[in-house]
């Protein structure tokens, strides 16, 4: 008999065989593809030149050979770029098919279906029907897992959907209560978007569904939708010969006219109706005559009665009638000779059969006795106040005098994309909705600390040395948005742009206006509180009967234009609380807009019961006892936002008595109007043991609520569309994948800070191919995603008691989020990705900022590399969901350190074939083997590496969601704007510091500030952020290459040289270049010439007690040296061996001087470091001098010095005269012994703690140190000091990185202020 257990664990098996099998197939073909060009374009090539060099006898050598004449070193030399791209290409054919593999999941997931707002124009008849068959729950729920017939139905109504199989649009008409729904949520997205400015109020009459009024009998789709159709009507009827049915036939092809046709009738017979007194005589020849329009249609007569050639004047002089009536003055006599020239074109001209005077009477459609003119005295306009008629008004003259296609409408981007990716999201595969009050109750949890809050005034016009604020550039980088909040502060009531800086509710509203903008905390809060403001219009729309929609819709009409925009941020999200609003009346106010001037009353119970929002402001205590302003906006939000709670760690001191922590949840009472404390939990001891923010997190974990949360970092944004989609998000929690049911899910991520500036673009772009293609990949069909981010939904009652979301240890666990996706699959749980919903986030946007996150994380991904979670996972894996897991983790950054690994073997391999002779030797003594051709194929390798990895997966996915030549024009709009440097100097950034902390550990957390990055960064600050981790290794590279040019000989041919350097040399030129092509007016070279006094001054400044590293360079050297000081023994071995690479130059370089006289015995290289010696005892007695007499007897100390130069030069004009040594050799010499130098610091640095011991000792290196930190920032300050010189790149740099207002603004903001900055 089998039992139930044993049947499971077979099911198990079974499954993770499958998942096996399936993940196996895609690597059978990728290893397949990536031996065969392993073999036939790097192996096979290199076998018979590697036999003819092995076979190689009696070599001549450079230098003095300690292997004799043996060649294997230069086959290892040879083979040793090809093996290292051998190990590590496998991540090269992984971007590949992961690239197209993620492309077919997209296609079959339907991204990108719906691009632009001409597509959505195309889909919007089918829209109501996607919305409300998602958004709306299902009347009956059933289990879809188990009931087919259900799945079904699901499956066709979808492709009815997706497809337009069926005519939706006539359900809708015929189902009012749907189409009432539909308005009412389009609508109040609509509004959201009003309120965040990115639509203006022109746009918002453009794009919002009208209520039902004026009688039409149609669907009245948005103007934009309706732009130009009634004028392809006109055209219509006039060339269309035969019977109505035929002419209607062809305009109901497009069901958009068809609706235009119906409503301009139906809203021109109500207008003229209204503005027409009744009981008189004219209002009732308005009536007859649409009455004989009603019957000649419904007869099918109307082209036989009517002249279809005059349409087109009845348009005109009704476009002219409606031009008078939208004047803000208007004049009533214009409107009456309108009516008269309109009803005379009626009468006379429009009819096919002429009618006397006589016969108009008798059918009443003239005066029975013409007493005074028609429609004198007879019109009456509706009252200003009237907004709601006036508004239908201008929709009707927009409908019949547009031509253009609209389809720049709206005008924002943004707002496009939003539009088009919700829009896209409703015809793809989401889970049916259940109603609010069953859905899943769930929180969301977001970790603060010390970031900004809200930005102050301070902060909105503080100038840099440009003369630029925040508040300018925002202007620049938003120019419409910043258009849209000042035409809606001008609505409410701002009389002069003055007001907005000087009056406090408008300034605030500035403040505002400026923080949603930037990465703060306000902006956060209130993309998660439109979670909130999205349950309750769900829970009223899921409670509202027919008659609650008709009439809310009636009344949410009546309040006419006022109704978009009207309420401000602060109490749009229910500031008044749940027992003022119970009460409250549906007048619209500040505190109320749109759809929530229908709500009941309960609907805010509801929610709160469902949704809750915690913020671990860490230190809020701290601040409020110190009256720090972001502890009062903390209060603030806390007051807007109904159902906002604060969690923080509060620390009570007591006289003689340890200090006792509590982790406090505190939310602001709307009745007593007061913060009040919800619970107070004492906790065993201070908070921060391990790292600071997952700490944070795990101490407001327990004051969440529901059976989810999701984690939302403090750079991140939400938008209203989307939060109307969570209820259907949660529902993923009740599918199974495979056979269990996923206890993460994924969510999309946009990067929104993509258009600030062109580094914020390349940024951007590699984010979002991460966390879409990337991201998609992993969950389906890899089955390896973890949890990469912070909008990632967690199952909270499973996490609560498996540790938590997060892991804490001090310095291992650094990349927190991650560690809760190793938990997870661990413990046997399933992530899942989902892309039908999306949520915001932000991304560093300075070269800086960048380069401190990605330090971050791949110190990160070291410490991952050494973490026991890893070990297990790679134990526990199947082999193929271990390449998966190691090439989409560490196995990444492990390979971008591969890459620069092959870039050094290869150039140092060119570099030991060219000093040595042996390459020279080689080429004149083989017949088949071309070295050079060899050295340019190897070196395409390294174009492929330096360029693939980033630009294929952002290419695909940008193709599938913007088209394919969309993705092409902006790929090489990047690569114009030196896309590559800046990828390429990313690229060292990884490599350095991930190969640091495997060898020495000591990874820490980098604060990058989230600013708005204008102002230019000095030298000094880029010395000391790139010195060690990019300039250094330029340095050695350009050094080497330089070498290999005069030494090599190859490199006589200039066109071969290029072939094989050129990729180092672009190494090279980006791990220098980047920091200052990057940096805002980086190319000025005034601002150089002073950034190179303040690094000088920074060099020579002896420091102290309390001095910071950016104050002095010893500070900074002690910071930068400081992993050695924790590494392991095995980690100093390898340092060690390391830096011995740059006593290499000296043996290599000492031989090829005329002194040496063509020499080879080890003579020659042992006499040379008698110069070092000497070099070293010359330091060493001028730092004994200095310090004995520098102060007192200064002569002498001068002294000492002049007799150390006069014997330097005596020697050298010695050796010039009595050997072979030539005055170049000083120069050639300085390349062997400078590196030499720098090698002996290297490792002197390993051995710091003994040397220490001897003060002269330790003062010698430090004072050498420091003398190299100068040369390498000469070095570097030659090139930027020789770009600035030349005449239009500062202006060209600057339009690169920002866009053309920004600046054109810098550029005269520069002159306006005469570079202030530097007191010119």
């Amino acid at each position: 008999m089998t039992t139930p257990r044993a049947t499971a664990t077979r099911r198990v098996g079974s499954a993770a065989a499958a998942a096996q099998a399936a993940a196996g197939e895609p690597y059978n073909i990728l290893l397949a593809v990536k031996f065969a060009f392993s073999y036939f374009l790097q192996i096979r090539p290199l076998v018979k030149p590697t036999k003819e060099i092995y076979r190689l006898s009696k070599v001549t050598y450079a230098w003095h050979e300690f292997f004799g004449q043996s060649n294997r070193f230069a086959v290892f030399i040879l083979w040793l770029p090809v093996v290292l791209i051998y190990l590590m290409d496998i991540q090269i054919w992984y971007a590949i098919f992961s690239s197209m593999a993620g492309a077919f999941v997209g296609l079959f997931a339907h991204l990108g279906e719906i691009r632009d707002m001409k597509q959505l124009r195309l889909r919007f008849q089918f829209f109501a029907s996607a919305m409300s068959f998602n958004i709306m729950p299902e009347e009956q729920h059933v289990n879809e897992r188990t009931f087919l017939p259900n799945r079904l139905r699901n499956f066709w109504q979808r492709l009815q959907l997706r497809y337009g199989f069926s005519r939706s649009f006539r359900k809708i008409e015929s189902n009012q209560v749907e189409a009432r729904r539909f308005a009412l949520i389009w609508n109040e997205i609509i509004t959201k978007f009003r309120e965040e400015d990115i639509v203006s109020d022109l746009e918002v009459e453009l794009l919002e569904l009208p209520p039902e009024l004026w009688n039409v009998r149609v669907i009245r789709w948005p103007c934009f939708l309706l732009c130009n159709e009634l004028s392809l009507a006109l055209g219509q009827a006039k060339e269309v010969q035969g019977p109505d049915r035929r002419l209607w036939r062809k305009i109901c092809k497009n069901d958009y006219r068809r609706c235009a046709v119906i409503e301009v009738y139906d809203s021109t017979k109500y207008m003229l109706l209204e503005i027409i007194k009744e009981r008189t005589e004219e209002h009732g020849i308005v009536t007859q005559l649409f009455r004989e329009f009603d019957e000649s249609m419904n007869l099918d007569k109307f082209t036989v009665e009517y002249k279809m050639s005059v349409l087109q004047n009845v348009h005109a002089k009704l476009v002219a009638l409606l031009s008078l009536l939208l004047k803000p003055n208007k004049d009533i006599t214009k409107i009456v000779n309108a009516l008269q020239t309109l009803y005379d074109v009626v009468i006379r001209d429009f009819q096919a059969e002429k009618r006397s005077m006589e016969q108009l009477r008798n059918e009443g459609l003239a005066q029975s006795r013409p007493t005074s003119l028609l429609f004198v005295d007879t019109v009456v306009l509706p009252d200003e106040e009237n907004a709601t008629f006036y508004k239908q008004v201008r929709r009707m003259h927009t409908i019949l005098t547009s031509r253009d296609s609209m389809v720049n409408v709206p005008k924002n981007l943004e707002a496009r994309r939003r539009i088009a990716f919700f829009s896209n999201s409703l015809f793809m595969n989401i889970p049916r909705a259940t109603q609010v009050e069953k859905m899943m109750a769930f929180s969301v949890l977001t970790p603060y600390y010390n970031e900004e809050v809200l930005y102050n005034k301070d902060q909105l016009y503080k100038e840099n040395e440009d003369g630029i604020s925040i508040l300018y550039y925002l202007k620049q980088i938003y120019p419409d948005e910043w258009e849209f909040f000042v035409e809606r502060m001008k609505r409410e009531g701002m009389s002069d742009m003055k007001e907005l800086y000087s009056e406090k509710q408008r300034l605030r509203d500035l403040r505002h206006w400026v923080s949603y903008r930037g990465q703060t905390l306000s902006r956060t809060v209130r993309g998660m509180m439109y979670y909130y403001d999205a349950l309750k219009m769900l829970t009223f729309l899921d409670s509202a009967s027919e008659h609650d929609l008709r009439t809310g819709s009636r009344e949410l009409a009546t309040m006419g234009s006022s109704r978009f925009g009207s309420s401000r941020r602060e109490g749009s999200a229910g500031g008044s609380g749940y027992y003022s609003r119970a009460s409250s009346s549906h007048t619209l106010s500040r505190a109320t807009s749109g759809v929530s001037a229908l709500f009941k009353g309960s609907e805010y119970g509801t929610v709160l019961m469902k949704y809750t929002y915690v913020v671990a402001c860490q230190i809020y205590g701290q601040q409020k006892a110190k009256n720090d302003p972001h502890a009062y906006e903390i209060l603030e939000l806390m007051k807007n936002y109904e159902a906002l709670r604060v969690a923080y760690v509060d620390e009570k001191h007591s006289a003689g008595a340890e200090p006792e922590y509590f982790s406090v949840l505190v939310k602001y009472d709307q009745q007593l109007q007061k913060e009040v404390e919800i619970y107070r939990v004492k906790l065993p001891g201070p908070l921060k043991l391990g790292e600071g923010k997952p700490e944070n997190q795990n101490h407001a974990l327990i004051f969440t609520r529901g059976d989810a949360v999701q984690t939302i970092d403090m750079n991140q944004d939400n938008y209203f569309e989307e939060a109307l989609k969570m209820r259907n998000l949660l529902e993923e929690f009740n599918r199974h994948y495979g056979i269990r049911k996923p206890k993460i899910l994924g969510v999309r991520e946009h990067v929104f800070t993509g258009s600030v500036s062109s580094l914020a673009w390349f940024m951007s772009a590699q984010e979002t191919s991460f966390v879409t293609l990337g991201q998609r990949v992993l969950a389906n069909p890899l089955k390896v995603r973890m949890h990469y981010g912070h909008p990632d939904v967690f199952d909270r009652l499973w996490f609560l008691g498996r540790g938590g979301i997060s892991k804490a240890s001090r310095v291992i666990n650094i990349s927190e989020d991650i560690f809760a996706g190793f938990n997870c699959t661990l413990r046997g749980g399933n992530v899942t990705h989902h892309e039908y919903i999306q949520v915001g986030k932000g991304r560093d946007v300075g070269l800086n900022q960048v380069s401190m996150f990605e330090a971050k994380v791949a110190s990160g991904n070291g410490e991952q590399t050494l973490s026991r979670d890893v070990y297990r996972l790679g134990h526990r894996l199947d082999f193929f969901r271990m390449l998966s897991f190691f090439y989409t983790t560490i196995g990444f950054y492990f390979n971008t350190m591969m890459v620069v690994l092959t870039v050094y073997a290869f150039v140092w391999g060119r570099f030991y074939l060219a000093l040595s002779g042996l390459e020279e030797y080689i080429t004149k003594n083989t017949s088949t083997t071309n070295n050079a051709a060899l050295g340019a194929v190897l070196n395409q390798q390294f174009v492929i590496q330096l360029g693939l990895f980033t630009a294929l997966p952002m290419i695909i996915e940008n193709s599938l969601e913007h088209g394919f030549l969309n993705a092409v024009w902006d790929f090489l709009k990047m690569q114009l704007q030196f896309a590559s440097v800046f990828y390429t100097f990313s690229m060292g950034t990884k490599t350095h510091y991930y190969g640091r902390t495997i060898l020495h550990g000591g990874a820490k957390y980098r604060a990058t500030g989230r600013g708005f990055v204008v102002e230019h960064k000095k030298f000094a600050e880029n010395y000391r952020l790139y010195a060690r981790s990019h300039f250094l290794k330029a340095i050695e590279l350009g050094v080497i290459l330089v070498l290999y040019a005069s030494y090599s000989s190859s490199a006589g041919n200039t066109f071969v040289y290029i072939l094989l350097t050129l990729s180092s040399w672009f190494l090279v030129s980006s791990w220098i270049l980047a920091p200052f092509i990057f940096n805002p007016s980086g190319l000025d070279w005034l601002k150089n010439f002073n950034d190179f006094e303040d690094f000088l001054s920074w060099i020579w400044f002896q420091g102290g007690i309390s001095v910071k590293s950016d104050q002095s360079w010893e500070k900074w050297w002690e910071e930068e040296t400081d992993h050695l000081r924790t590494s392991g023994l095995w980690g100093s071995i390898l340092e060690i061996i390391i830096d011995l690479r740059y006593f290499f130059f000296q043996y290599a370089i000492v031989y090829r001087l005329h002194i040496a006289n063509e020499s080879r015995s080890i003579l020659v290289y042992l006499l040379s470091w008698t110069c070092i010696l000497l070099a070293f005892v010359a330091l060493v007695a001028v730092a004994y001098f200095r310090d004995r007499y520098a102060a007192k007897k200064h002569i002498r100390y001068r002294l000492v010095q002049a007799v150390i130069v006069g014997a330097t030069v005596t020697g050298i004009v010695l050796l010039i005269e009595f050997t072979n040594f030539q005055f170049i050799d000083a120069f050639t010499s300085l390349l062997a012994f400078l590196p030499t130098g720098w090698g002996i610091i290297s490792i002197a640095l390993v051995f710091k703690p003994y040397l220490r011991r001897s003060e002269t000792v330790w003062k010698t290196i430090v004072t050498v140190a420091r003398l190299y930190d100068i040369l390498f920032g000469v070095i570097v300050m030659t090139p930027v000091a020789v770009l600035s010189w030349l005449p239009g790149l500062q202006e060209m740099q600057t339009r690169i990185l920002f866009n053309e207002a920004f600046s054109r603004g810098l550029h005269i903001s520069q002159m306006f202020t005469g570079k202030k900055g530097h007191g010119v």
